[in-house]
């Protein structure tokens, strides 16, 4: 038993795959004139309970406030065959390093606030994806 290993735990499965999101930065507890901005990136993937979101944080200052919940990501994400995109509200669960050319970085975000429609829908895309075509 001197192996030991780390299993992942996941509540969702998730499917990798590139859907377009739409983001917003939101606090009460700042005053930025970039948080009046709406920010497009993309999700490497999906699943019930987030996505991984490859996009732009406009202020590394902001990053103490998303990780400890002081600011939230309102989202759209453009599912396709999809009329209306899927609006959540999340949380940054965890950020990776930032990319220098492209000022972008991978942001784990989990769903804090979405309607049972629009979850019933990525459950949908979720399911659909894995099937075999």
């Amino acid at each position: 038993m001197g192996d030991s290993f780390e299993q992942e735990r996941r509540e969702f499965i998730r499917v990798k795959c590139e859907v377009p999101v739409r983001y917003k930065f939101l606090t009460k507890s700042r005053q930025d004139p970039a948080l009046d901005n709406i920010y497009e990136g993309t999700s490497t993937n999906v699943s019930g309970g987030g996505i991984l979101l490859n996009g732009k944080i406009p202020n590394l200052s902001w990053i103490p406030d998303l990780l400890m919940q002081k600011m939230v990501v309102g989202i759209n994400i453009l599912l396709p065959n999809e009329e209306k995109p899927i609006k959540a509200l999340t949380r940054v669960s965890w950020l990776e390093s930032m990319d220098d050319q492209t000022q972008r970085c991978a942001i784990g975000l989990k769903f804090k606030e979405i309607t049972a429609e629009d979850r019933d829908k990525i459950f949908k895309f979720v399911i659909k994806a894995q099937m075999p075509s």
